[in-house]
């Protein structure tokens, strides 16, 4: 399905940017370019192909007033040239004026975790995702592995995974910020709390336009702002992982997560944590056989500091760990447990721009390449 038509027949049409007391149609964007030395071990590869520290990114977002609280919202992105996709296209109703409750349908933002929703490069302070948004593991939803053993000859592969019966393609990330799912949710906000709920095609790592396992993704998130500036959140989410069109053994093969995030943000220091923990099942194939789910964890941990009028340093820690399955010569860890530090100085010299540049270190336990250094600068401009 291409999304230009159903992005153009929004902008023809002519809503607000979710006020009815605003401007019928709204509009906006953002581009972004990024670019490093050579990412020889593929450590910001993310989906469709690109790696994050190589891309040329551009948003063209639109939100249209259809009724009084009906809102149609677009965000039409293009990178490195490719055909426009839609990463956003959705309905937001807001039934009671006086009560924070939101309806959507389409592709909507996600429910679960929070750095997808501040996926724009202006609300990241610095170049890269966290690892537990972005890094590709060996894991495809086309393409379940053959045994213990074969899963752990790839490991550190996850740009390009081999399969005898299926080709090579990228394996998916513990949860994608790079896509966002279609469904229906709901949200709801009363004084200092937050839910939000969700039914999805896809699942928090393979985010889907159509179903391809006749499954459903629920997902939830909880969130608590007990003081200005402080958040505290939990997130939980379980759907249909596999793709039907692979022969399967009877039984159900979900995606299962659970996270927690944090933020603090006092004067000019802002701090953000979350944590993710995940588990796919998997066919019981191969001598020996796997006996369980595959199971990862990860964590960030990042901080900004606004120094000066128009200037900030931040950084970041990166952790993703993977559980241990029984192959031939005992448990090992089904993927390659990978770590980065990240660091930066941002500078905004005029309205609508951020310029940004970066040293990252990736390291990882396997693979041909264990770890490297980069140097990334970005340009960012929005509208």
């Amino acid at each position: 399905m291409r999304a230009a038509p159903a992005v153009a027949l929004l902008v023809l049409a002519a809503g607000a940017w979710g006020e009815d007391a605003g401007p019928r149609l709204a509009l906006g964007g953002e581009a972004s370019f990024s670019y490093s030395n050579e990412d020889t071990g593929f450590f910001n590869d993310a989906a469709y192909g690109h790696n994050l520290l190589h891309l040329a990114r551009l948003d063209l977002l639109a939100s249209l007033r259809l009724a009084t609280g009906l809102t149609a919202v677009a965000d039409l992105r293009s990178e490195n040239l490719d055909a426009p996709r839609a990463y956003a296209l959705y309905l937001r109703y807001r039934p009671f004026a006086a009560r924070e409750l939101d309806l959507q349908a389409g592709r909507i933002p996600p429910v679960f975790g929070t750095f997808p929703r501040r996926r724009y490069a202006q609300d990241n302070p610095l170049v890269s995702w966290p690892l537990v948004w972005q890094y590709l593991t060996t894991l495809r939803p086309d393409a379940p592995p053959r045994s213990p053993d074969a899963l752990l000859l790839v490991r550190g592969s996850g740009w390009l995974v081999p399969s005898a019966v299926y080709g090579a393609a990228a394996g998916v990330p513990t949860a994608s910020a790079a896509r966002w799912d279609t469904g229906v949710e709901a949200r709801y906000a009363d004084g200092p709390m937050e839910l939000a709920v969700a039914l999805t095609q896809g699942t928090l790592s393979d985010p889907r336009l159509e179903d391809t396992n006749d499954g459903k993704q629920a997902s939830a998130r909880i969130a608590w702002h007990p003081t200005p500036g402080v958040l505290l959140g939990a997130s939980a989410a379980q759907g249909s992982f596999l793709d039907a069109s692979v022969p399967l053994p009877p039984g159900r093969y979900d995606q299962r997560a659970f996270g927690l995030d944090a933020e603090l943000a006092w004067g000019r220091v802002l701090v953000r944590a979350e944590a993710i923990y995940s588990e796919w099942d998997v066919p019981p194939t191969g001598r020996p056989p796997f006996d369980g789910p595959l199971a990862a964890a990860g964590f960030y941990v990042e901080g900004r500091w606004r120094f000066a009028p128009g200037w900030h340093v931040a950084t970041r820690w990166d952790r993703l760990g993977f559980g241990d399955i029984r192959g031939s010569r005992g448990p090992e860890p089904w993927e390659a447990p990978v770590s980065r530090i990240e660091a930066g100085l941002g500078f905004t010299p005029r309205r609508h721009i951020l310029l940004k540049a970066a040293y990252q270190h990736n390291a990882r336990d396997y693979g041909f390449v264990r770890g490297n250094d980069l140097v990334a600068a970005q340009a960012v401009l929005w509208f």
